[in-house]
């Protein structure tokens, strides 16, 4: 006779395992084909998401570094390297901040503002209806309130109790 319990757990573990590699799925083709979106700008995702934080009405005086790098969820150390190469093409300017020396504080330049708001833009409006042809308005914040669950979870699973619950950008 099979255990119940057991098979319950395995059953919630192959979907687990689904769900997890859908993501990896998901992250990849996002990286490959929202970068393809925005190619002719010069931008990749990483800086797609970069520009978009910045452009917020929140972040208009620019963001310091540990900031963008918690909003985005990456470490410094790839933040750093990404703001390099965006200073490079004129995208973004890095400064240390008035306030406190040690940080350094990015701002979008106009020239990144351009590309943001006139070139960008409008390229990743056709992406996203693109990549969520056939979701209804419910499907989408059906998925993302699953997706802020799962990512409310994890942030705690990374000790960040302490942290904000996950928020829209």
């Amino acid at each position: 006779m099979v255990n119940p319990n057991k098979e319950a757990a395995m059953l919630r573990m192959e979907l687990a395992n689904r769900l997890f590699f859908r993501l990896y799925q998901c992250a990849n083709m996002l990286h490959k084909t929202g970068t393809k979106a925005v190619e002719d700008e010069g931008l990749t995702t990483q800086q797609w998401a970069v520009l978009g934080a910045l452009s917020r009405s929140e972040a208009q005086g620019g963001m310091s570094m540990g900031d963008l790098a918690r909003y985005l969820m990456v470490s410094r150390q790839n933040l750093s390297g990404l703001v390099s190469r965006m200073e490079r093409d004129g995208h973004v300017h890095s400064a240390a901040d008035g306030r406190d020396r040690r940080s350094r504080l990015v701002r979008m330049t106009e020239h990144g503002r351009e590309v943001w708001e006139v070139h960008a833009l409008p390229k990743i409006q056709t992406y996203y209806e693109q990549a969520l042809a056939d979701f209804s308005n419910g499907d989408i914040v059906h998925s993302l309130h699953y997706l802020l669950k799962l990512l409310d979870n994890m942030q705690r699973l990374e000790g960040r109790e302490d942290s904000e619950p996950a928020e829209t950008p």
